[in-house]
């Protein structure tokens, strides 16, 4: 894997305009670089757009996921200065809402699963309570009267995923990020090793670095080498929306059931999510995976039979090999990496903005990203 050299200032071409990409052009233009970016739609409308906004380092942690820990740890404590500062910067809110998760267990089987996980959890250092059955209904009195407990982490919160997305727009194009949406890249120019910028249309856009951020679609950008073609592959997952009402709220934490998730909206909103699917990129709504969402929530939460449907959509995470993102430097000179995050897009927006911003001004690979890059799925005993 080749060293980034030492340069002032580089011109940047990023391929994305999800929050990652945004993240990272608003982080660059900053620091004073050109930087353009390109969407093949429009910005933040991808798997930003489809997200739910969970930030849940913690009671998302399996076994075999610890790995992931020290890089999801470091971004949720990122989270509230990223916030704040993002919320300057373009004068519009994220809703940043901390009341926490719970992962509630509904029978006494879910309630041995989730001691279980809790045993885990703490045995990470992870801020993760017991919560008896009386103490969550006693927080959430809506949810189901049998409810036998709850894994509860105070450190777990959420954003909106789409105010993020517009805040991160209006504060790029603040900065001076040269934004183009409706603007496919179709290839990636190289020369000697080197990429000198970007096929967009029959023009070519001249840069010094290439971030590729472009999601789930990462690995169809054409002009790379196949040891710098990221593995990405669609992962779809289906959503939905309901209205409560915004005074009188069913839900105020993110919960967790068994089947589903359910995240209340300081608007009223409730989304319900999300399937897990290999579909490639078909993006249609089927009855088995709305049916699916919809009766799980139900079972923890019965009053949401009356509310009204006000959204669905599908969405396609950027997955990985591993389901671990992709970060850092490539085999291609001048070609960063900043995709594959899979379900944690939302939740590693701030140390993906800063540690690829560092690695594009000072060739320096911050030590939290350096387990992911690209060159981890060569075979080994591979030259690097």
């Amino acid at each position: 894997m080749r060293s980034a050299p030492s340069f002032d200032s580089p011109s940047v071409a990023i391929v994305g305009a999800g929050a990652i990409g945004l993240s990272i052009a608003w982080k660059l233009a900053a620091a004073g670089c050109r930087v353009q970016v390109f969407d093949r739609g429009l910005a933040g409308r991808g798997a930003t757009h489809a997200a739910g906004g969970m930030l849940a380092a913690c009671v998302e942690t399996e076994p075999a996921e610890d790995n992931l820990l020290p890089l999801t740890r470091a971004s949720q404590a990122l989270w509230p200065a990223f916030a704040a500062e993002l919320e300057e910067a373009s004068g519009q809110s994220v809703d940043l809402r901390t009341e926490g998760t719970m992962v509630i267990a509904q029978t006494a089987d879910d309630a041995a699963k989730l001691r279980f996980l809790h045993g885990l959890q703490s045995g990470f250092g992870l801020p993760v309570e017991w919560l008896s059955g009386a103490e969550v209904r006693r927080r959430e009195p809506y949810l189901q009267p049998g409810v036998a407990g709850a894994l509860y982490c105070a450190e777990d919160h959420q954003v909106d995923n789409r105010k993020l997305a517009a805040a991160l727009h209006t504060a790029a194009l603040r900065a001076g990020v040269e934004l183009h949406e409706n603007a496919p890249v179709s290839r990636i120019e190289m020369h000697s090793g080197r990429v000198t910028g970007l096929r967009v249309g029959d023009n070519l856009v001249e840069a010094d670095r290439v971030v590729l951020a472009a999601g789930a679609w990462s690995a169809g950008i054409e002009g790379l080498p196949p040891a710098a073609r990221p593995p990405v592959r669609p992962v779809k997952g289906q959503m939905v929306c309901l209205r409560m009402d915004p005074r009188l709220p069913l839900l105020r934490h993110v919960v967790w059931t068994p089947g589903t998730y359910l995240i209340p909206r300081l608007d009223g909103r409730l989304l319900i999510g999300a399937t897990t699917e290999e579909r490639g990129f078909d993006d249609r709504l089927t009855a088995g995976g709305q049916f699916a969402l919809l009766e799980g929530a139900w079972r923890a939460l019965p009053g949401i039979a009356e509310l009204p449907i006000e959204e669905a959509w599908a969405g396609f995470r950027p997955g990985s090999r591993d389901d671990a993102p992709i970060l850092g430097l490539s085999e291609v000179e001048g070609l960063v990496l900043a995709t594959g995050h899979h379900r944690n897009g939302i939740l590693l927006t701030p140390v993906t903005a800063d540690s690829i911003a560092r690695l594009v001004l000072t060739g320096e690979s911050d030590p939290v990203i350096r387990p992911f890059a690209l060159d981890r799925f060569q075979p080994k005993g591979a030259a690097a």
